[in-house]
């Protein structure tokens, strides 16, 4: 079969009836039964950054090939299949074009690290060709495309694994055990912290789309733009067009913790002040915010969530991102293995020799507090006196995509650690803050509803837009 690396000229397009057309309507109809001894096929969708991680990790289980590379950048396709033969991975086959390796029969499941706006499309035109899905955080750009994913993976009955793998942490499922059996009693305020350096992205003229990177397909169903630098690879996170900042980034791991700790879903008012402070620079999305949730639990009692977003100097606080709290060791060694735990790269660390960024999360109750580090650690203090009490130390390892493989083959969604509708309810939380932060006001939302209220801006911004034919669709 000839690779899509060296034939692009891909123009058609996949809506739900062409899908249909095309026999690939459903999961039944699409997708093989797997027994326990079939190999998995699996397609990495966005193979520059976070999608290599995802190679390495699915290379380790046994009965699953990586048989397709997907990637825009011809470059980057290329590079990464030079770098999968130095790792003994039989040679993927490629495809730039998403829609074109959808209508392979063979992709048992596609594997998604794109930028965010393309997450939730993908999702579901995966979901609608009766492909498994695993999908990075987080699952949408905007509130309502999460929504529709969620939806269409309930309608194919596909399984879909969100990209929070702090939820296959052995510490951190320890202690949310522990939070729900009593030990720092009534939990009635959690906090996330992301904290993290983050050096300017500067200015950056457009110039010319670089050979071989497919710019209208990576630009998708964002507004079409001149190519910059600050548009592309990375920086896009930093454009609200493409992104959602940090608070979408690194930030939705602290949400997603901070929500299920406290024991919520969907909030009835959110808050969000900050801005894009120090830099001169094409940044949209604010490196300082911090936004607050309040919740109502079905007795009628009110819980409350804090998010907090700095990308320069700060501090450490309850010692989360220390290595001292990750289980001490060398110094200079527990900060190298926390900084590359929490995926921080050498610009983003700063000019702080190699500081550690502070990543984690805080559980305030009535008998005392917990405190979250780096996905892998927790420590407890208990009573007035702040009395050290449980706690544990367990290196992330690859359990979250052994967890979406076990579920591939069993059926059983509801094993899986982080499903896709948890992971649509902890990103609707970091929409919801990004809309009070742009239009500087207090959101009212309707958790039953999953609506805003009396607002029709913030409804208007949760919604989205998109550039044909990259159009999410109304009926899944």
């Amino acid at each position: 079969m000839q690779s899509n690396l060296e034939n692009p000229a891909r123009r058609s397009f996949l809506k739900a009836g062409a899908i249909a057309a095309a026999g690939l309507a459903t999961a039944s109809s699409a997708r093989k039964v797997l027994g326990a001894n079939d190999r998995i096929r699996i397609a990495v969708v966005g193979v520059r950054g976070r999608g290599w991680d995802h190679v390495k990790g699915y290379r380790t289980i046994p009965g699953v090939e990586i048989a397709y590379f997907c990637d825009v950048d011809e470059n980057v396709l290329r590079k990464r299949l030079a770098d999968a033969e130095k790792l003994d991975i039989p040679k993927p086959q490629t495809y730039i074009d998403v829609r074109k390796l959808l209508e392979d029969k063979n992709v048992d499941a596609v594997s998604i690290a794109t930028p965010n706006h393309w997450h939730s499309l993908i999702g579901i035109w995966a979901a609608q060709a009766g492909k498994d899905i695993y999908i990075e955080k987080p699952c949408s750009h905007n509130w309502w495309e999460g929504r529709q994913l969620v939806r269409a993976v309930d309608k194919y009955k596909v399984i879909c694994e969100h990209g929070s793998q702090c939820r296959s942490s052995a510490a951190i499922v320890e202690a949310m055990d522990r939070m729900r059996s009593g030990l720092i009693g009534k939990v009635y305020m959690s906090r996330g912290l992301c904290y993290k350096w983050r050096d300017t992205i500067g200015h950056a003229l457009p110039e010319p789309v670089p050979a071989g990177v497919h710019y209208d397909l990576w630009t998708g169903p964002a507004p079409l733009k001149p190519f910059t630098k600050n548009r592309f690879h990375y920086n896009w996170h930093w454009i609200w067009d493409t992104g959602n900042g940090d608070l979408g980034n690194q930030g939705i791991h602290e949400v997603d913790l901070a929500r299920w700790g406290l024991g919520v879903e969907l909030p009835t008012k959110i808050t969000a002040v900050g801005g894009h402070f120090l830099f001169d620079d094409d940044q949209q999305t604010p490196n300082v915010l911090t936004a607050v949730y309040e919740f109502r639990t079905p007795e009628g009692k009110t819980k409350m969530m804090n998010f907090e977003v700095r990308g320069w100097m700060t501090n450490h606080e309850a010692g989360i991102g220390t290595s001292e709290f990750a289980g001490g060791g060398v110094p200079e060694a527990g900060l190298k293995a926390i900084a590359a735990q929490s995926g921080q790269s050498k610009k983003s660390l700063g000019p702080s020799s190699g500081k550690p960024s502070t990543i984690g999360n805080l559980y305030y109750g009535s008998k005392g507090y917990l405190a979250i580090s780096n996905y892998d650690s927790y420590k407890s203090f208990l009573g007035p006196n702040d009395e050290p009490g449980p706690e544990k130390h367990a290196r992330e390892g690859n359990e979250h995509f052994v967890n979406f493989i076990e579920c591939m083959r069993s059926r059983k969604a509801e094993d899986l650690h982080a499903p896709i509708r948890e992971g649509y309810l902890s990103t609707t939380l970091v929409h919801l803050a990004n809309v009070s932060y742009r239009l500087g006001r207090t959101i009212h939302f309707d958790p039953e509803t999953e609506s805003v209220i009396g607002d029709s801006e913030a409804t208007e911004l949760l919604r989205g837009t998109y550039r044909a034919p990259y159009i999410v669709p109304e009926q899944v």
